[in-house]
C-alpha cells in the first residue's frame, strides 16, 4: 500500500510537468470562444478530456501490443523509410495540429489590425472549442499513459493519478489563462513555446514512426532539452522586457529635456 501512494504522487508529479505544454494550448483554444464562456470551455472540456483519459488508459492496458505494432510501412532507401504504429500515427498528428496552430496564430498576430483581438480570425463555436481541447488533450496524455503503466501495474493508482492531475490542470487552466490575459506581452512566448511543443511532438513521432530521411534517423528531443529552451526563453523575454522600459524611461527623459531647453532660451534676461 505504501508503494502503491509512493507511485501515485510520482504519477501526480509527472502528469503535472507534462501537462504544462497542454495548458498553453487549453488556454489558446479557449481565447477563440466569446469571453462570457471561456472558463465554461476550460472546464468541460478538461472533465471530458479526464473521463476519456481514463477510457485511453483502460484501454492501452488492454491493447498495448496493438498500440505498439506497425500497420503501415514503406522503405525507400537513402530517401524515406518509416513503419507507423498507433502510438506514433497520433503523436504526429497532435504534433503537426499544434504547429500549424502556433504558426497560424504567430502570422495573425502580425497580420491583425486590431491587437485587442483574441482569438484568432475567427471564433469557434463551443462545440468545436470544446472538442479540439479534448482531443488535444489526448495527445498530450500518451505519454503520461504509458509513463504510468511502466511505472505500475495497478490500475486505480493510475486512474486517482489522471483524477488529481485532472483537478489540478482545471484549476491552474484558469489562472493561465487569466495570466495571459492580463499580461499580453507573453502571448508571444505563450506562442513560441507551443511552437517548440510541436516539433517536440513531431520529433518524438517520427522517432516514434523509425523515420529516416535522406538516411538520417529523426531523433526525439529530449524533455530536459525543452524545459532548458522553455527557461532560456523566458530569461530572455524578461531581460528583453525590461530592457525595453529601461529604452523607453531613456526616450522620455531625453525628450523632456529637449522640451525644457527651448524654454529656458526665451526666458527673459
Amino acid at each position: 500500500m505504501a508503494s502503491d501512494l509512493m507511485t501515485l504522487a510520482i504519477l501526480v508529479v509527472l502528469q503535472a510537468v507534462l501537462g504544462f505544454d497542454n495548458l498553453l494550448y487549453i488556454s489558446i483554444e479557449s481565447k477563440r470562444v466569446e469571453e462570457d464562456k471561456q472558463a465554461m470551455v476550460r472546464r468541460v472540456g478538461l472533465v471530458l478530456a479526464i473521463a476519456l483519459r481514463i477510457v485511453l488508459l483502460f484501454v492501452v492496458i488492454k491493447a498495448i501490443d496493438s498500440f505498439q505494432k506497425p500497420f503501415f510501412e514503406f522503405h525507400l532507401t537513402g530517401i524515406l523509410e518509416g513503419a507507423f504504429n498507433v502510438h506514433s500515427f497520433i503523436v504526429l498528428l497532435g504534433g503537426g495540429f499544434i504547429l500549424y496552430t502556433a504558426l497560424k496564430e504567430i502570422s495573425h498576430m502580425l497580420v491583425v489590425d486590431d491587437i485587442a483581438s483574441s482569438g484568432g480570425e475567427k471564433k469557434r463555436s463551443l462545440q468545436s472549442a470544446i472538442f479540439w481541447i479534448v482531443i488535444m488533450n489526448l495527445v498530450f496524455s500518451f505519454d503520461s499513459i504509458l509513463s504510468a503503466i511502466a511505472l505500475t501495474k495497478v490500475f486505480w493508482v493510475m486512474a486517482a493519478a489522471i483524477l488529481i492531475s485532472g483537478v489540478m490542470m482545471i484549476y491552474l487552466a484558469d489562472r493561465v489563462a487569466e495570466f495571459l490575459k492580463k499580461n499580453r506581452m507573453y502571448e508571444v512566448l505563450g506562442l513560441f513555446i507551443l511552437l517548440i511543443v510541436g516539433v517536440m511532438l513531431l520529433s518524438e513521432g517520427g522517432h516514434l514512426a523509425h523515420l529516416k530521411i535522406a538516411g538520417y534517423a529523426i531523433e526525439p528531443m529530449a524533455k530536459s532539452t525543452f524545459y532548458f529552451v522553455i527557461g532560456i526563453m523566458v530569461i530572455i523575454d524578461i531581460v528583453q522586457g525590461r530592457y525595453h522600459r529601461k529604452l523607453m524611461a531613456q526616450a522620455d527623459a531625453e525628450r523632456d529635456d529637449s522640451c525644457a531647453v527651448p524654454e529656458e532660451s526665451n526666458a527673459p534676461a
